[in-house]
């Protein structure tokens, strides 16, 4: 069975009640879970079983949260949940900047990670459907703006050639951007779209646009960007994000 195929979760967590309950939720949601109690283990586990989705704890034995999510994402493109009690939002930052898609505060309610899960196989399932079958790639498929190349279908991407390295999440963000182009999208916009939501009035919290925030910080980063003189990314204050102005087109692939 291909990656691509699997509903399988690493659990990285050393509380056993707090374990159990995660484990209750991914395997609910239908997901085969693997549950551990220290980094270093949990890092091979992830090498060893090539999940779709793992979650982290940050106060963990051994290495920590940070160091353990680094290690993973060096090695894996699965999506990556930081739930940790430490609420404030350095600590979020610091967890998404070390390659978690999601940050989720303790206490938490089941059900606010459920809704998570269900939006990440709703993802999964968008990825598995467009991914291509065969060799034929269309002009929609392939998006460009400057030296940034980004195939949607085989969800590459390349900066004047060479991979920058992105997450789920920040690929996603990048897509969304280089198929509107100039039109601004919002924070909540691009949140919901993260989670897989097509309703346009749902509640978007501010951790949701926090993390969107922290995402194109990382975006930027590894595309050598600026907020302050952007080449690719312009922030619309007060609103959301756009594409900066320039050679942005739908690429044929021939």
């Amino acid at each position: 069975m291909t990656k691509a195929d699997r509903r399988a979760a690493v659990i990285i967590e050393d509380d056993p009640d707090m374990r159990a309950v995660i484990v209750e939720v991914f395997e609910g949601a239908g997901f085969d879970t693997v549950a551990v109690a220290d980094g270093e283990r949990g890092v091979q586990e992830v090498i060893d079983r090539e999940p779709s989705a793992i979650t982290i704890d940050i106060s963990i034995p051994g290495i920590d949260g940070f160091e353990a999510a680094r290690r993973i994402r060096a090695a894996s493109d699965a999506y990556m949940f930081i739930i940790s009690g430490r609420a404030d939002e350095v600590d979020a930052v610091l967890g998404l900047s070390a390659g978690a898609d999601d940050y989720i505060a303790k206490p938490f309610r089941p059900r606010e990670l459920r809704a998570r899960i269900d939006a990440l196989a709703r993802r999964l399932e968008r990825q598995e459907k467009s991914a291509p079958t065969g060799t034929v790639v269309t002009q929609a498929d392939v998006l460009s703006h400057r030296d940034i190349t980004l195939d949607a279908g085989s969800r590459m991407v390349t900066l004047a050639g060479d991979d920058p390295g992105l997450t789920r999440s920040e690929f996603d963000l990048l897509t969304a951007l280089l198929r509107t182009r100039r039109r601004v999208r919002s924070k909540a916009e691009l949140a919901r779209m993260l989670r897989g939501d097509t309703t346009e009035d749902t509640y978007v919290s501010d951790a949701d646009e926090r993390a969107v925030e922290a995402h194109i910080t990382n975006l930027r980063r590894k595309l050598g960007d600026s907020s302050a003189a952007p080449r690719y990314i312009e922030t619309v204050r007060g609103v959301g994000y756009r594409l900066t102005d320039g050679d942005t087109t739908a690429a044929a692939a021939g």
